[in-house]
């Protein structure tokens, strides 16, 4: 298979354009400030409607967060991809959600139940009894659609395939991954080792999964079944969240081997399943020939 990327700076281009508006740096710069001031306004704009405040309610609360994370990240995207680099969307092309999104959703709830079942069976993952009423809506908006949509556009939309087209693949997995990482170091009860751990298990492994099928459909499904199987089924904390899950479970042992506060996403099973999955995925990307070259090394070529 031919190796490709999505975009390639246009031959006639100045120069000025060639650095201040095409450029990888540049894009993704453009990106973030147009993230920025939408995000802004975004914001503004729900502030009279009281959904950010503490009194509203959860389902409120959780859209609110869905429009200030979806709008800016998704918006900006569509802005960069349809009017700077003037091409279409490929990558998140709506016919790709039954082909690629479901496939991912699917194999997201496998391998977080893969992980779980390991856990189980290593004496740490117990089951306490079932919440059928949990209150579920919250939390899939949340760290399921805004979590799996939003991250996914920015970090393997924007930051791998952009970076990709410049330094190539491997420096791509290694920024991507490594942002991934430092991204969740806020979060309750995160750790440095916990943020390397979603850096190897996550950012690798989605990135990965974005080189081989070219799809972020793919990575959302991915994404969003990983933490909504991880919290709302298994009860189990998503990076650090509180957990609202229809069984009712608490974890064993010591923290490399159940995650502590953190969720299992900070285990050493998470961490060599996920690691298994991204192996896999490598050998595809080289017998297809997918690794991309440094951009001054496709241009000799």
């Amino acid at each position: 298979m031919v190796q490709s990327v999505a975009f390639s700076t246009p031959a006639s281009a100045p120069a000025w354009q060639r650095w201040l508006v095409f450029s990888p740096l540049a894009r993704i710069v453009i990106y973030a400030a147009m993230m920025f001031g939408i995000g802004y306004a975004a914001r503004a704009g729900l502030e009279p409607t009281g959904w950010l405040a503490k009194t509203s309610s959860p389902v409120q609360r959780a859209v609110a967060h869905l429009i200030l994370e979806l709008v800016p990240m998704v918006l900006s995207y569509l802005i960069l991809v349809l009017l700077i680099e003037r091409r279409p969307v490929r990558e998140l092309s709506p016919r790709a959600i039954v082909t690629r999104g479901i496939p991912g959703f699917i194999g997201g709830v496998v391998l977080f139940s893969v992980v779980v079942g390991l856990l189980w069976m290593f004496g740490s993952y117990h089951v306490m009894g079932t919440n059928p009423g949990v209150d579920w809506l919250p939390d899939v908006l949340v760290a399921g659609v805004a979590a799996g949509i939003g991250e996914e556009v920015l970090t393997r939309g924007v930051l791998f395939r952009v970076t990709e087209e410049g330094l190539g693949t491997w420096w791509a997995l290694v920024i991507s991954a490594a942002f991934f990482g430092i991204a969740h170091i806020f979060n309750p009860a995160a750790t440095w080792w916990s943020s390397a751990a979603i850096a190897i298990e996550a950012g690798i492994l989605l990135a990965l999964l974005y080189l081989v099928t070219r799809s972020l459909w793919a990575c959302i499904g991915l994404h969003a079944a990983w933490n909504i199987t991880q919290g709302t089924i298994y009860g189990i904390p998503v990076s650090g969240g509180q957990a609202h899950g229809w069984l009712i479970s608490n974890r064993t042992g010591p923290e490399w081997l159940s995650g502590g506060a953190f969720g299992a996403e900070a285990s050493v099973v998470a961490l060599a399943t996920c690691s298994l999955v991204s192996v896999a995925l490598l050998v595809v990307a080289c017998r297809r020939q997918l690794i991309v070259p440094p951009s001054w090394r496709r241009k000799k070529a």
